[in-house]
């Protein structure tokens, strides 16, 4: 049974709990009396593209119509249909290369949906558009790939899944660290110890979680310095609660694929999917 206090499909956020939501405990008179503060920009997307991620539009398509859409249709067609194909069936390599095709469109969102869908389906197409992606222009097209090599082989991939580690994105060498932990395990510590210095709050923060199962002093003295002193109180917190957790569990507990069992962090979720705020 899985220990809830040892669970390690991610770090909890412990700025999502209730009470520190913003205007807790007040109660306004009405509409008129709440203050919106938010420094927050949405830019011009419009809601067709907001709810790209939505395929329901596109769910009574076969694989050929998908097809067709991703290589001719509009930029949100096209995003819609490369998530759609990841579950369109047998393939007679139709569909993957329609993916393998789209996985050089012009726009990044298709790039990063068609690699997802890739990832899915597998194959050697998918092990080589994946490949070539992850130095993509895109820092969220290079995330992904990291992704589909994990799902696909990351013991097969990890020269790639390495290279990542220096990736100038938070979000692939996150993703490269989850991997290479679930490769590895206490062998990546070294990897561990470096990513807790990471320039990244949400990378050092994956760090000191992964340390949680690392049996190791170097493990704790990097834990026990975190808690105390990071600059990020999430950095200080997670690694407050990996001293917690016993490292043989969290390791048994921790596998699987990265968009499969990883949660979020605050505003990106495991296939990296973010709207352009």
């Amino acid at each position: 049974m899985r220990d809830e206090e040892e669970a390690t499909d991610g770090p909890p956020d412990p700025r999502l709990h209730p009470e520190r939501s913003p205007g807790f405990g007040e109660h306004p008179g009405g509409l008129a009396a709440i203050e919106v503060d938010r420094d927050v920009t949405i830019g011009e997307a419009s809601p067709e593209e907001l709810s790209v991620s939505d395929t329901t539009p596109v769910a009574d398509r076969d694989a050929e119509a998908l097809c067709r859409t991703l290589e001719g249709g509009s930029v949100v067609e096209r995003r819609r249909a490369a998530l759609a194909l990841a579950d369109a069936g047998a393939d007679d390599g139709r569909v993957g290369r329609a993916l393998a095709g789209a996985a050089s469109d012009d726009d990044p969102e298709v790039r990063q949906f068609a690699v997802e869908s890739l990832g899915k389906r597998g194959g050697e197409v998918a092990a080589d558009a994946a490949r070539r992606l992850v130095d993509d222009p895109d820092p969220w097209v290079r995330a992904e790939a990291v992704v589909t090599l994990d799902r696909l082989d990351r013991a097969a991939h990890r020269d790639r899944i390495e290279d990542a580690l220096d990736d100038d994105h938070h979000a692939a060498r996150r993703n490269a660290t989850i991997s290479l932990f679930k490769l590895r395990g206490e062998g990546a510590l070294d990897v561990l110890l470096e990513r807790a210095d990471d320039p990244s709050e949400r990378v050092r923060e994956w760090a000191v979680h992964l340390l949680g199962g690392v049996d190791d002093d170097r493990a704790r003295v990097t834990l026990d310095a975190a808690a105390e002193s990071d600059e990020s109180d999430l950095v200080r917190a997670t690694a407050a609660r990996a001293l917690e957790v016993d490292p043989g569990s969290f390791r048994r507990q921790f596998s699987g694929a990265l968009d499969e069992e990883d949660t979020v962090l605050p505003g990106e979720d495991a296939l990296n999917r973010r709207p352009d705020l």
